[in-house]
């Protein structure tokens, strides 16, 4: 699924659909899957574009980046199926067109797509072997179907196109700390609020590593940051939560597990969580 985005980062190249930073529960609980972003249209000026864009594509028919543009319009208010047919022509009147094969794969992720959305990343590679965004799209999707070494092999190399990418960082961390590797997820983690320490996801994500090496002190600190950013994120309640919990303040814990439940009553970290602290209390008082 798309996650919320939280803040955009700078536009990718000519991809209108911007690969987007997720955080991924990895450290117990199961993972949760987030892989791509596209920017939400919270005042609607997505449909305000969409039909100046299709003015646009009636003077300018042959022009494919119109119709990426007015893809990633239609992509950005949930209509894939149109954004996936304006990607589509776009390709047909440019067969070379990175770009659009690469939004076009990350609208074919959002309908399940996922073989026909990796040939599209890879067709995007063959058209421009330099066109870091779809390094970055195919190995998030391989990195979601456990094919590691695959995905660290093009986020080597979307880091060596775009070494100021916090995507493709955010991205290799994730996929080190889906592999228990929290070292060097968090030397990632690192580089990637370096370069926009403005979202939360790199903080939440980060803080996940840090329990996982017992720093609670330091996981604590992050999910704050993330919260300050976002304090509708359940999952960095409940990962605050186990933070506290590690480190011996359970009054504190439970109230993170609880606020993480309110947010969303089936988030599976903090239910756990906070059952096993109410039971604790209830304990106390049992002759």
């Amino acid at each position: 699924m798309f996650a919320p985005s939280i803040r955009r980062f700078a536009p990718l190249s000519l991809t209108f659909v911007a690969l987007g930073l997720s955080a991924c529960s990895t450290v117990g609980g199961g993972p949760t899957q987030r892989i791509a972003v596209v920017e939400e249209d919270t005042q609607g000026t997505s449909t305000v574009n969409i039909s100046s864009l299709s003015d646009v594509i009636q003077r300018n028919p042959n022009d494919p980046s119109a119709y990426n543009t007015r893809g990633a319009a239609y992509a950005r208010v949930g209509n894939y199926s149109s954004a996936i047919a304006d990607f589509t022509k776009a390709v047909q009147l440019d067969p070379n067109y990175a770009p659009a094969y690469t939004n076009r794969a990350l609208a074919l992720r959002q309908t399940n797509r996922n073989d026909q959305a990796l040939s599209d990343f890879t067709r995007s590679i063959q058209a421009d072997p330099n066109y870091g965004p779809a390094y970055i799209g195919r190995a998030n999707l391989y990195r979601a179907q456990n094919q590691y070494q695959e995905a660290l092999a093009d986020l080597n190399m979307a880091t060596r196109l775009l070494p100021e990418s916090a995507e493709a960082l955010h991205s290799r961390g994730l996929l080190y700390q889906r592999q228990g590797m929290h070292q060097q997820a968090i030397l990632d983690f690192d580089a990637t609020i370096d370069r926009n320490p403005f979202v939360g996801a790199p903080y939440a994500a980060r803080g996940q590593s840090f329990v996982a090496t017992n720093q609670y002190d330091k996981a604590i600190e992050d999910f704050n940051a993330a919260l300050n950013v976002d304090n509708k994120d359940a999952n960095s309640w409940a990962w605050r939560g186990v933070a506290l919990e590690r480190k011996g303040d359970r009054s504190q814990a439970l109230e993170s597990y609880q606020r993480a439940l309110a947010l969303d009553s089936s988030n599976s970290v903090a239910r756990q969580g906070s059952s096993k602290l109410q039971g604790g209390v209830a304990g106390l008082f049992r002759s």
